[in-house]
This record gives C-alpha cells, structure tokens and sequence, in this order.
C-alpha cells in the first residue's frame, strides 16, 4: 500500500519511511488503517521491532519513519544460506515467540508474521510491518471477511475470513518455522489453493527435524484454541536459555544509498523532531507528493523492506473470489478461472437480494465473467462492499 525509502535525519541516523500511495491516500478506510499502524508500532516498540521516530497519518500522503534495523529478511538470508538446523530453528522460534508475546502483550494482532517482514537483526529478529495489525479490543477495523495477510501463512481463520485473535500469529510462527527448516507447510501454486490447504489440509512437516515436529504441529492446529501461546511456546523452543546467532554477518546500511556523512535529509525543524510533521520525507526516490525544497542528496533506489501482501476472500461453501496482487480469481465446486491484471479493463460488484455479492469481471476483449457470493450476514456484506474499493485500488 505503500513505498519504502531509506534516508537520514538531521543528526545522520539512517530511516526507514514509509510513504502511502497517494490514490490511497483520500480514502478514509485506508488512514484509519494507517492510523492503526502507527498507535501499533509505538504500542510495542523495544527490541522486538523498529522503533518509530516519527509519523504523520494525517499528511497529504500519510508516512511512517522508523528506525532502520540493518541485516537481511529472514527469506533473504534461507535464501543466500540455505535451511536452518534444529539448534537455529529452535533459536528463531524462542525470539519470535517473545516477540509474539510482546505484541500481543499490547492487546495486538499482527496478522501478517511472514519470513519478509522479519529482519534478522545481530541481536535476534525484529518483527516488522504492523500495516495490517489489529487491536485485539477495534470494532470497525476487526470486521470479518477480508483475508488480510500471506497465503502459505494465513491461518484457517484469516482464510476464512473470520474474526482473528492471537492465536492466528501462532499459526504463522509455525508456518515459518516449517519455511526456515527449507519446506513449505502448505505447498506451493496459486493463493486460493495455499488457502484451501490451510483450512482443509494438514500441514507438511517433512522438512521439519523430528525434535521439533510436535511444537509445530500445535502451532499449526485448524482451531484457535488448540494452539498454544506465545509463553508455552518459549518453553518448547528454549529450555534451557541460548545464544542467538542471526547470520555470520550482518550487513551494513547499503553504502550506495546512504552517505556515508551526515547530511539534512529533511527541511531545518526543532531538534527533537528528526521527521517533518506535515510533509513526507525527501528520501532516496521522490516520494509521491514532492516537497518544496530540493532532495538533499541524489535519488536512488527504494530502500528493501517489506511489502503489504493483501489479500480479499468472500468466501461461502461452494463459491469464493480472490482478489490479489495477480489478479481476480473465481472459484466454485465446478469452475476455477483466474485474470491477472494485464487482461483485466473493470472489476464491479455489487449487493443482490439474500445477502449475495456480486462481482464482474470486463476483459480488454470485450468478454466479461461473474462470481456471486453469499454472505452469512448482512454486516459482513456491507463490509465486502466497503473493503472492495480499497482493494482494486491497491492493485489498479
């Protein structure tokens, strides 16, 4: 939903900011979700995440900056290192459990715990992205129906489309244990079918050492309530208390994007405020509503970090639709038909009588397709058609 830039503050600390898409920007759901993100991220703080220096929900492009964490994802450092071993694996779980515990300590949800939103800091893993997080105690922003999140990781809950608690954090922690020991808890192909897997299947766990197999297979049990928390977890994963060791190197800040002297990354502002409060950054790239005053520094390339997967499901026993970064997809017990983007010229719905949704699909071709959906209630429609607009526009 948004871009990521690295810069600095005025004192040379290097800063993650994250800058929202400004077609995004006037929808009021979207800020309110932005709103969340922020109250999130400085809720939990310490050293399970990136501390927040500074934020403007509020601004013409709402942005967030916070401390930049240096070292890889954990999905870039399997891939450049291969599966971890049993005494690793356990040493991941232990700290992403007391991150979990952490979190959830502040009444959240993060709802979107996967191998790229975790950076695998020299002082063990900080949880990243709290973009789709939750407080356990909303109302409009807990409504039921939309699979926020990362298929593979979703639990059967999330996919469903229904309320989430805690406990679906668990069952992502488990999913990306299994990825870290080199496998895959629900296989691979297209986000509906990793979905379906996740609600109607049994995890795969082959690539998981044997010691570590019934800690997981809790992790990722089908009901909540069979999952164990976050506290139980650190029992399972770390008896007897370790040393963490990330990587054999963490890399530093990229050379090529950040200075390597201080510079003023933003206009001259009160010492304590290392953001502007009312315009966003001037970081490596131009941001989408430019500022006044010329980029300290030239553009470059965004900085990496984490990038909102969202996913929308309604879902009921014989129809769903899917709507993603590849595209919509139409399932039924009969037919399975999916357009990516490219093809697609509109997407509309709307309601119909006895709770159903509707949704078209027009095709440059001139050919169109429908899927209807019924909703187990009236609210929950009302939410799919608030939620869908939001949707499009992240991927339009």
């Amino acid at each position: 939903m948004g871009t990521v830039y690295l810069a600095r503050s005025r004192g040379g600390r290097p800063v993650a900011v994250k800058v929202a898409r400004p077609e995004l920007a006037t929808d009021p759901h979207f800020r309110a979700r932005f709103r969340a993100e922020v109250v999130a991220a400085r809720r939990v703080g310490g050293f399970h995440t990136a501390p927040v220096v500074d934020a403007d929900p509020e601004a013409e492009a709402p942005w967030l900056a916070t401390a930049y964490i240096p070292g890889p994802t954990l999905s870039a450092l399997l891939a450049s290192g291969g599966p971890m071993d049993e005494e690793r694996l356990r040493q991941l779980g232990a700290a992403l459990a007391e991150a979990l515990a952490a979190i959830h300590g502040c009444g959240l949800v993060h709802r979107d715990l996967k191998p790229g939103n975790i950076i695998m800091a020299a002082d063990g893993p900080r949880v990243l992205d709290f973009g789709i997080a939750r407080a356990m105690e909303s109302t409009r922003l807990t409504s039921t129906g939309m699979a926020f999140g990362t298929p593979g990781f979703l639990a059967p809950e999330q996919a469903m489309g229904e309320g989430v608690t805690g406990a679906a954090d668990v069952f992502a922690l488990g999913a990306v244990l299994v990825a870290a020991a080199g496998g895959s808890a629900f296989g691979g192909g297209t986000p509906m079918g990793l979905m379906y897997r996740a609600v109607h299947e049994s995890a795969d766990l082959s690539a998981v050492p044997p010691g570590l197999r019934p800690a997981l297979l809790a992790c990722l049990a089908k009901d909540p309530a069979e999952r164990p928390g976050p506290e139980a977890l650190l029992d399972l994963f770390a008896p007897i208390p370790g040393t963490y060791a990330p990587a054999d190197a963490v890399p530093p800040p990229p050379v090529d994007a950040v200075p390597p002297a201080p510079v003023d990354a933003f206009p001259v502002q009160p010492p304590m405020d290392a953001v502007p409060p009312s315009l966003p950054p001037t970081a490596l790239a131009p941001p989408p509503f430019p500022p006044a005053y010329p980029p300290a520094y030239p553009a470059a390339a965004p900085a990496p970090g984490p990038v909102d997967d969202v996913v929308f499901t309604a879902t009921d026993a014989t129809s769903a639709v899917l709507i993603d970064a590849d595209g919509v997809a139409f399932e039924s017990d009969v037919r399975y038909f999916q357009f990516g983007w490219d093809r697609i010229s509109s997407v509309e719905y709307g309601a119909a009588p006895q709770k159903y949704l509707w949704v078209t699909v027009r095709l440059h071709d001139g050919t169109f397709h429908q899927q209807a959906v019924r909703a187990r209630r009236a609210s929950l429609l009302r939410t799919w058609l608030q939620d869908l607009p939001l949707i499009i526009a992240c991927f339009r």
